[in-house]
């Protein structure tokens, strides 16, 4: 059965509204706009949560609504709810007529269909027992404290959803998907004398829960957790200055996400806000720097085998060997523009209007050794793990905390800090830029990425990378 199938028993035979109707009442309220859709969404989500030795927090919550949005030129009319009926749609309908009364525009092409599918759209909450996630989750904490006596709390926690959508455009064009998306995290709390460090690593994706409730993959994630714990144990203050950075490979790809994906988001460049704006054709990054965003990576947390528009994700090529060559676009920002979608029209839920957002974004291999791109430092700072950051999307300018790092003394990798971050500006980072690594990585599966008010899911990833010069800020003294 396709997923348009399924997702008409969810909308339709279950919701009891006839597909005719609502198809006619779509292309009533959209008759003279320039585009939009009915987008239909339901969604399952479930997490269970386990700390300092019980089970704290068990959830589980079904949600569904709709959308419908009017485009009129720069203007776009939404309005949604969570009931999903025909009179719902046709009191929404009222709403979003009134952006484009009168104006007499002309609907735009639909997207082109897709047949591929990258992931699976089975039910992950319904495929394993609650029994089964509790004893995961309670071996996880039996297994960190049996490997090291300074081990004082662990919390541990397995989440996922199920979100099956359904897109319907005035012209009768209609694209479904579902999606699964799980994730599973712990955090290992240690104590040595006075001293108390935290490690936390997690790791997900678009599958079911069978490759977690593994004993390889899942003992795997705690003792990832409890070294990051145990090295903090020994960590020193961070140096501050500026100085040579090398970022490792995978995560620290969040800091390309942040610093630089967001200012290559078609709506920052259509209003001239972005750093990145009317640079296309023009070098914004050292040789050898290329920069992709791509949701067709097989059950990746970014991918979508369709964006929340209808059209299907691509592989996008935004700088390639430092020149800018293209930004990520929703419908409306890429018509307004003169170009094509990208796929990357997105959203939250149902609630909120699609926006051009990132799926996973990240930086292709170089040639380099990563042993050897360390030994050509003089001293400096190894990164190769991040918390939280902050980005300006005008300016460019971002701070971000290491959570892992290392000082390297005459290319050699010395003790662990703690306390750094890293301040700088994206473009300028991206033209410092001299050596690229031969270890590309994705993230393991655990980005969610934030814009006016709406998260999701993404990936980042990177080769181990070389910037001369990086502000440190540290408290060494």
């Amino acid at each position: 059965m396709s997923d348009l199938s399924k997702t008409d028993n969810l909308f339709f035979n279950r919701a009891g509204m006839d597909l005719g109707r609502v198809e006619s009442l779509t292309e009533d309220a959209l008759n003279g706009a320039d585009d939009g859709e009915l987008y239909l969404e339901y969604c399952q989500s479930e997490a269970v949560v386990f700390d300092d030795g019980q089970l704290k927090n068990a959830s589980f919550n079904t949600s569904q609504g709709f959308g419908l949005r009017a485009v009129s030129g720069e203007v776009t009319g939404y309005s949604h709810a969570s009931e999903l009926s025909e009179d719902a749609i046709k009191r929404s309908a009222k709403t979003v007529k009134s952006v484009h009364a009168g104006q007499g525009g002309t609907m735009s092409s639909p997207p082109t269909g897709t047949n591929s599918q990258l992931y699976v759209d089975d039910n992950p909450l319904s495929l394993v027992d609650f029994e089964t996630k509790v004893k995961l989750l309670t071996d996880m904490d039996a297994y960190a404290r049996s490997k090291d006596e300074r081990v004082a709390q662990v919390s541990a926690s397995l989440s996922g959803s199920w979100q099956a959508i359904q897109v319907l455009r005035p012209d009768g064009v209609r694209a479904a998907d579902i999606r699964p998306l799980v994730r599973l995290n712990v955090t290992v709390m240690v104590a040595q004398g006075d001293r108390v460090e935290t490690g936390s690593y997690g790791a997900g994706g678009r599958v079911d829960y069978g490759e977690y409730l593994k004993q390889e993959t899942w003992q795997e994630t705690v003792d990832k957790a409890l070294r990051l714990a145990l090295l903090n144990l020994n960590s020193v203050p961070a140096p501050a200055g500026e100085m040579e950075v090398v970022l490792g490979a995978g995560w620290p790809g969040i800091l390309l996400h942040e610093a630089i994906g967001h200012g290559l988001e078609g709506d920052f460049n259509r209003k001239k806000t972005s750093a990145f704006s009317g640079l296309l054709g023009e070098r914004v990054a050292a040789p050898g720097v290329t920069v992709i965003d791509d949701g067709t990576i097989s059950d990746r947390r970014g991918s979508l085998t369709i964006d929340d528009e209808g059209t299907p994700t691509q592989k996008t090529v935004l700088i390639e060997d430092g020149i800018l060559k293209g930004y990520m676009q929703d419908r409306m920002n890429s018509r307004l523009m003169g170009v094509q979608s990208t796929g990357n029209g997105r959203r939250q839920s149902y609630a909120p209007a699609p926006i051009p957002r990132m799926t996973n974004t990240y930086m292709p291999a170089g040639r380099y050794e990563p042993e050897e791109i360390l030994k050509s430092m003089g001293n400096g700072l190894y990164a190769t793990n991040f918390g939280g950051g902050q980005v300006d999307i005008t300016s460019g300018k971002f701070v971000f905390t290491c959570t892992e790092a290392y000082i390297v003394e005459d290319g050699k990798i010395g003790a662990p800090v703690k306390g750094a971050t890293l301040i700088g500006n994206g473009p300028d980072v991206l033209t410092r830029v001299s050596m690229i690594g031969n270890d590309f990585a994705l993230d393991p599966g655990v980005g969610t990425c934030g814009k006016d008010g709406q998260g999701v899911p993404c990936g980042v990833g990177q080769p181990t990378i070389k910037v001369e010069k990086l502000t440190v800020g540290g408290t060494a003294a």
